[in-house]
């Protein structure tokens, strides 16, 4: 479907996004200059910079060297990403403030992805660790529930909100590749029936929506 340009680019030399927009540009044109018959996107984590500085407000308390807007706003890039790892960025909150907090990461760049970039955007990375404190299963599932059913409302409003993509699925014998985050379809049912579900409901929702 598409090409990615980098995973999770950052740049602690410069926070304001401007050396890795000015790489994304030159980058971007070259992909497109080879195949132009395929979408590009960045690999973007989603941390706001410069631009419009009261976004900034968004982040997990901390900038990476990237600017969601200026870095999406190229021609070249036809989507926009997120990423987002609440027990990583936000650690040691409560569940219920991880997920309040993700509720609002992913509302704000759909809302920006809508009024500014004027382009689909991809929840392209989340997931629970194992390896958090106080996990158990129930908490993975209930908050993979929690963020797919804000995925689901959003693409709801139109074709903005383009689809999620968790971190990450592994075939039975992979375990020692395991992050944390590494769930077994066949080993989690529990998960599978959410993951399913959810897959059932986006697609019928793309033929309602189109």
């Amino acid at each position: 479907m598409a090409w990615e340009l980098i995973n999770e680019p950052r740049d602690q030399a410069d926070y304001s996004g401007k050396t890795v927009n000015v790489w994304v540009q030159e980058m971007a044109s070259f992909v497109k200059s080879l195949d132009n018959k395929h979408l590009l996107e960045v690999g973007m984590e989603g941390f706001y910079g410069d631009s419009i500085p009261e976004r900034k407000q968004v982040n997990p308390g901390y900038q990476v060297g990237t600017d969601f807007i200026s870095n999406h706003l190229i021609n070249e890039i036809d989507f926009a990403t997120i990423h987002a790892y609440t027990d990583q960025w936000v650690s040691g909150q409560s569940d219920d403030a991880q997920l309040a907090w993700m509720e609002r990461w992913v509302t704000s760049h759909w809302q920006d992805a809508r009024n500014i970039l004027k382009k689909p955007l991809v929840l392209a990375e989340f997931g629970k660790s194992s390896r958090g404190q106080g996990y158990n299963l129930g908490s993975r599932d209930t908050f993979m529930s929690s963020v797919y059913r804000n995925v689901y409302n959003l693409a709801k409003e139109g074709g903005i909100m383009g689809g999620s993509l968790v971190w990450q699925l592994m075939a039975q014998g992979m375990e020692n590749y395991d992050d944390g985050y590494c769930i077994v379809l066949g080993q989690n049912p529990s998960t599978t029936g959410i993951i399913s579900g959810q897959s059932k409901a986006m697609t019928t929702l793309a033929h309602l929506v189109y």
